[in-house]
């Protein structure tokens, strides 16, 4: 696998290609008719992270995204803080003290048992996707690969996908009024090739490929660090059966999701729109026949 960053693309800073092809579909296979490839996805395994950043650097390189700072957040070596409309990668740096005895996997450690737990986190790719649900203009789509993205030049800022999404992950750009996250690089993806932070990463800890395949090698890796003694290792967002419908970007954990800023149970917020509908359309059905019968009474 090749190190080396991505080069650049053409087109505006931070801006999803205009080639929309569905806005909705069949998250499942990632289309709603005809031919189209497999779901494809992220399975990022934090126990072979760095947190060399290779990943950040080029996400910004290929998808053209504006530095967003490079003050210390001073609890870490952590410097982007969190995801945003200028991150769309962030590598989580986690310091804590372990029990004694917990298995020493890849992690640095001194005699008083510290340790760093490090993820690159990203936009979560959902099969029930509340940004999709919310963008009132078409903005947000869903792509033939199964992948969400934010079309830059049909969003119009209006920013009801922010507090949808159960991840935090959506985020304005100030300066710019539009959202922006990651695009599973949907260029590359057209072209047959991996996502730049995929194709950056020095230890596979971001793999690409086949979502089913994914959940099957992470179903592995679990298994093969339990033998190995690392009992606290689990799978965070692979469930088809979660709040979600599942993830299109899963990880591999090694404490509790809220030690790396992930909420525990998220569940998609616009999942009780379908019955909220259905009151306020009986409750107007009710309002219209009372007024009709008034008016009849009021004729007589």
């Amino acid at each position: 696998m090749s190190t080396a960053p991505a080069e650049p693309r053409d087109g505006a800073a931070g801006e999803a290609p205009l080639n929309v092809l569905m806005r909705g579909g069949d998250p499942a296979t990632g289309s709603g008719h005809g031919e189209h490839p497999p779901r494809m996805g992220f399975f990022t395994d934090t126990s072979v992270c760095i947190g060399c950043k290779a990943c950040e650097v080029a996400c910004k390189e290929w998808n053209q995204i504006p530095e967003d700072g490079l003050s210390w957040a001073g609890r870490s070596h952590d410097n982007s803080g969190g995801l945003g409309a200028d991150t769309w990668r962030h590598v989580t740096f986690v310091e804590q003290r372990s029990p004694v005895g917990l298995h020493e996997s890849n992690f640095q450690r001194d005699e008083e048992n510290f340790r760093w737990l490090m993820e690159s986190d990203v936009c979560k790719h959902c099969t029930h996707a509340a940004c999709l649900d919310a963008c009132p203009t078409g903005a947000i789509f869903r792509t033939e690969f199964g992948t969400v993205v934010v079309q830059a030049d049909v969003c119009n800022g209006c920013g009801y996908c922010v507090p949808a999404c159960p991840y935090g992950v959506l985020d304005k750009r100030e300066e710019d009024g539009r959202i922006f996250k990651c695009t599973l690089c949907y260029d590359r993806l057209g072209e047959g090739q991996e996502p730049a932070c995929a194709k950056a990463c020095p230890t596979d800890s971001i793999q690409f490929g086949e979502l089913e395949e994914l959940r099957e090698r992470a179903g592995d890796r679990v298994q093969e660090l339990r033998r190995a003694g690392v009992e606290e290792a689990r799978l965070y967002g692979h469930d088809p059966d979660d709040g979600v419908g599942g993830a299109g970007a899963f990880f591999l954990l090694l404490d509790e999701p809220e030690v790396y800023g992930l909420p525990p149970d998220p569940v998609v917020t616009t999942r009780e729109l379908p019955r909220i509908w259905k009151r306020v359309g009986i409750a107007a059905g009710a309002l219209l026949a009372g007024a009709a019968a008034s008016f009849a009474g009021a004729r007589r």
